[in-house]
């Protein structure tokens, strides 16, 4: 059976609060958990109106207690904007807290833009070389191999299962050369996908932690009763991603009837960003499902869901589960 898992934005939806978004977190990720969900995942993201996970390491840790199973993590940090030190010590803590529970996905992407990098004290100059350098600045840090010269305290022995993270073949080929796990953002840029499945397992090479490639893709799944109902739902996130591309951030909106008909020339560039998804009945989800995994012989799928209605989501992901398990 292919592993499914869930990657929540935390998203704060019009009219709700930041308060009520991370309470809805929490029960999610109980909801998770009993229904067989192998991780629960939360990503950094910041100055982004309808989403509450920008302190990414508190907000696991607010999940953590609210469960005890299930594993928990950051799909992930955008590592660029961090000290590696400082990751060492939040996931050391979140270890500590939580042992044999805590995954650190690991991203080179800003998760801003220029304004909020500034005010985050950093640039999006990039340097090719910093972000490999920085993972293994961190792998040395939880090795507590002595190569840094500083002992992350917590931090150092913990263990914390990295992931890289990635849309492009960048971070496939970085994957590969390390003999780690990694995650493709399919459920939002699925352009590259197939290429950088290639890549990532025709380079693989074992480690340490990993003997062989083990991948994970990223999949949207809104599912309901009926096709309409679904349909209706997934709304809210369609709305939502129409809104970052057209460059307005917004909180998540509640559903419209008809809405991908009214989108006009959007419509196209919303069907190919969110073209790994499924929307619809069970039959419908299973059947998307089932393709997408042929396709990609993915060891994982990771979920994305943002609805409005918290109960609805709740159901879409007690119908996901059902479907995983029948695959």
């Amino acid at each position: 059976m292919t592993a499914y898992s869930l990657l929540d934005l935390v998203p704060i939806t019009q009219g709700g609060s930041a308060s009520q978004s991370l309470a809805n977190a929490a029960d999610l990720a109980r909801h998770a958990e009993s229904l067989g969900f192998t991780r629960y995942w939360v990503a950094e993201h910041h100055g982004m109106a309808g989403i509450a996970s920008a302190a990414t390491a508190v907000v696991i840790a607010h999940v953590g207690q609210a469960t005890s199973t299930i594993r928990i993590g950051a799909g992930g940090i955008m590592l660029p904007n961090h000290a590696p030190l400082v990751i060492a010590e939040q996931f050391g803590t979140l270890d500590a807290l939580f042992p044999g529970r805590v995954d650190l996905g690991l991203g080179r992407a800003p998760g801003s833009d220029q304004r909020v990098a500034r005010a985050i004290r950093r640039t999006l100059e990039s340097d090719s070389n910093a972000f490999p350098q920085d993972v293994v600045e961190l792998q040395s840090y939880f090795a507590d191999d002595g190569r840094t010269g500083i002992r992350a305290t917590p931090g150092a022995g913990a263990k914390v299962d990295l992931w890289i993270l990635g849309s492009s073949l960048f971070g496939a080929q970085l994957a590969a050369a390390l003999g780690l796990p990694y995650s493709f953002a399919s459920h939002f840029a699925p352009g590259l996908l197939d290429e950088a499945i290639d890549v990532y397992r025709r380079n693989f090479r074992p480690s340490a932690v990993l003997e062989k490639p083990y991948f994970m893709a990223g999949y949207n799944v809104f599912a309901a009763d009926t096709d309409e109902e679904a349909e209706l739902l997934a709304s809210s996130q369609q709305q939502a991603f129409v809104a970052i591309r057209t460059g307005e951030g917004i909180q998540l909106p509640p559903p419209v009837p008809g809405y991908l008909e009214s989108l006009g020339p959007h419509r196209a560039i919303l069907d190919q960003v969110l073209s790994a998804s499924a929307v619809g009945s069970p039959d419908t989800v299973r059947e998307k499902i089932a393709a997408f995994v042929k396709r990609t012989q993915a060891d994982e799928l990771i979920i994305g869901s943002a609805m409005f209605d918290h109960a609805a989501r709740r159901r879409s992901l007690e119908i996901t589960a059902e479907v995983m398990r029948s695959l």
